[in-house]
């Protein structure tokens, strides 16, 4: 398996966060995602790096297998947080050029950001690598369901969620397929001026275009054959259910908030 892109991905298997009901995953997933913003400190950081690798560790999948899958987000990543690290005034002046500055105050916040963008990553990556695209349809139609009585079509739009986040990698292989194809022509995406890397992406996209309209269309016949007609009086094989694991998890999340809270207001 191409391991470039983890995201939108999902490995089987039977492990504890594997058998957490998909409306967990998914509110745990958010929840974290607002409460690393309570972090202000490097303990406060400490804490979540430590409750990240706890999950990982109840994920059953390897750590190596996460820090490969960050790699491809890495350029973005760096870009964050050089852009916090040379425009951010205040405190000590390390080294100054122009309007480019790097400050105490700039290392410290080009560093949180850091550590947050990695964590949000990460506990994204969990959430799909461990919930299947059905299981991931299911629960986010189950969490929008009460919008439904004021015409909100929760099925259809937890259906293209689940679609567009299953086919990200799927459209990240067939990108890599087409510049090897490419390469292997004597096409160069490296070299040149910004405008010749440019131009040497249209063969790329031209293709990359028309291979994600003919699967949609794939995918639209097939669902077609199947006899789909929409959410409307559609019923569910599997059932959603709440479990002690779940009560668990949430448990987790509010004991990892009050240490949050308690590290900031002491330090």
């Amino acid at each position: 398996m191409n391991t470039k892109l983890l995201i939108g991905r999902y490995i089987q298997g039977e492990s504890f966060v594997h058998r957490l009901d998909p409306r967990t995953k998914l509110l745990a997933s958010f929840y974290f995602i607002l409460i690393v913003f309570l972090a202000n400190s490097w303990w406060g950081y400490l804490a979540l790096v430590i409750y990240a690798f706890l999950v990982i560790y109840f994920t059953g999948i390897s750590m190596r297998y996460f820090l490969k899958g960050i790699r491809p987000m890495l350029w973005i990543i760096l870009f964050t947080v050089v852009f916090q690290l040379f425009f951010t005034t205040g405190g000590t002046v390390y080294f100054q050029w122009k309007i480019i500055r790097i400050t105490s105050v700039g290392v410290t916040n080009a560093a949180y950001i850091f550590m947050r963008l990695v964590l949000i990553i990460t506990m994204s990556t969990v959430l799909t690598l461990t919930t299947s695209p059905i299981e991931l349809t299911n629960g986010i139609e189950q969490l929008l369901r009460p919008l439904s009585r004021f015409g909100f079509p929760s099925h259809e739009i937890a259906l293209m969620l689940s679609i567009a986040l299953r086919y990200v990698p799927t459209l990240m292989d067939e990108a890599e397929k087409i510049m090897n194809a490419q390469r292997a022509r004597g096409v160069e995406f490296d070299e040149g001026s910004l405008i010749q890397r440019i131009k040497s992406l249209i063969p790329i996209l031209v293709p990359l275009f028309i291979s994600a309209f003919n699967r949609a269309d794939e995918m639209a016949i097939a669902m077609e054959a199947r006899g789909y007609r929409g959410g409307e009086g559609r019923t569910q094989y599997r059932q959603l259910q709440y479990t002690r694991r779940d009560s668990i998890a949430f448990l987790s999340l509010v004991l990892l908030t009050i240490i949050l809270l308690l590290i900031r207001y002491f330090t």
